[in-house]
């Protein structure tokens, strides 16, 4: 099941207790004080992997506490320290405090992570308190309690391409045949109900993460449909593919339907609508397709790709345009960077 937003709770391992004890041997009736320090509680660690495909773990386990230290012990022991509680998510999953409301991090990359609870420190045992005045100390401490939080976690699809376009436009189709992946295929609207990703090979060792997005009405940035379920997944794709389809089932005129959804994008905000965009013409294979391509194009002043995920027409050409709009934004980053 893909989750993408999940509430936790966890907690820092307190720290352990220090000892008050003192040394008895044979023939040395004044030993001194010899109680050891406790350990150190564990920590509570989240970390982006890709290992991790959806915060569905989370769902199922909702307290995440991590092991308190170990007492200190006589002879100078110390206690163990407990060891570090770790919670991987997929990257793109944003970490909240939800009750301070502020974003502790933005686990965009693999290896990312945050350290969400810290563990307490242990106690001094009465060794520590031992001095030239004090020789024979009673007092100890006791250790620190863990940090404690109550955390907001959403993932945000990460994908160098995104597909967009209303109910029913092929994207799932599209998908499954330029990559391995299996998305739900139906002739009914709203097939799509989470992100599906595949990786598109286009040569040698060359590849670029294909994400098919859960389609999208109008009124969809004030939560109506799949609303910011939908939105926020584009918010971290490099590159939109807007496919359109000629004849939409509902009887609606296409042309309208694109420019509803770039509407819609920008309605959004976080600059969706200024993202590199290839639109694509899907289901060529039917009778009049190329006519509403033609006034398409003429509307919208951008090339359009008439593509057929049934009989693979313009696969190839759509593939090669989504690459060289990748290729450009890099170049865009690389210059922006340097400047």
């Amino acid at each position: 099941m893909f989750v993408d937003r999940a509430v936790i709770h966890v907690r820092g391992g307190d720290g352990g207790s220090g000892c008050s004890s003192f040394r008895r041997e044979k023939y040395i009736p004044k030993g001194g004080p010899d109680g050891g320090d406790g350990g150190d509680g564990g920590s509570v660690l989240i970390r982006a992997s890709s290992n991790a495909d959806s915060l569905s773990e989370l769902l199922n386990r909702t307290h995440w506490n991590a092991p308190s230290g170990g007492r200190g012990g006589g002879d100078n022991c110390h206690g163990k320290k407990g060891h570090d509680l770790l919670i991987l998510v997929p990257p793109g999953t944003t970490v909240m405090d939800r009750d301070r409301g502020h974003i502790l991090r933005d686990l965009s990359t693999e290896g990312d992570e945050v350290v969400v609870a810290r563990g307490g420190k242990g106690g001094r045992g009465n060794r520590a308190f031992a001095s030239s005045t004090n020789r024979a100390p009673r007092e100890f401490q006791p250790g620190t309690p863990g940090e404690e939080r109550v955390l907001s976690l959403e993932l945000k699809t990460i994908a160098d391409v995104g597909l967009l376009g209303f109910p029913n436009a092929g994207k799932s189709t599209l998908l499954s045949r330029l990559s391995r992946a299996h998305p739900e295929v139906g002739d009914y609207p709203f097939t799509t109900k989470h992100p599906n990703l595949g990786a598109v090979h286009v040569g040698g060792e060359r590849v670029f993460i294909l994400a098919d997005l859960p389609g999208l009405i109008e009124g969809a940035h004030a939560g109506v449909g799949l609303g910011h379920e939908f939105l926020r997944h584009v918010e971290r794709t490099k590159v939109l593919v807007h496919m359109v389809e000629p004849f939409p089932a509902d009887g609606s005129n296409p042309i309208n339907n694109y420019k509803t959804l770039r509407r819609e994008l920008a309605l959004h905000g976080c600059d969706l609508q200024e993202k590199p965009e290839v639109i694509a013409m899907s289901k060529s294979e039917l009778t009049g397709s190329d006519q509403i391509r033609t006034l398409l194009q003429e509307e919208t002043g951008l090339p359009v790709v008439a593509i057929s995920a049934v009989t693979g027409r313009g696969l190839s050409d759509l593939v090669s345009k989504v690459c060289s709009a990748l290729r450009n934004d890099e170049a865009t980053k690389q210059a922006d960077a340097g400047t």
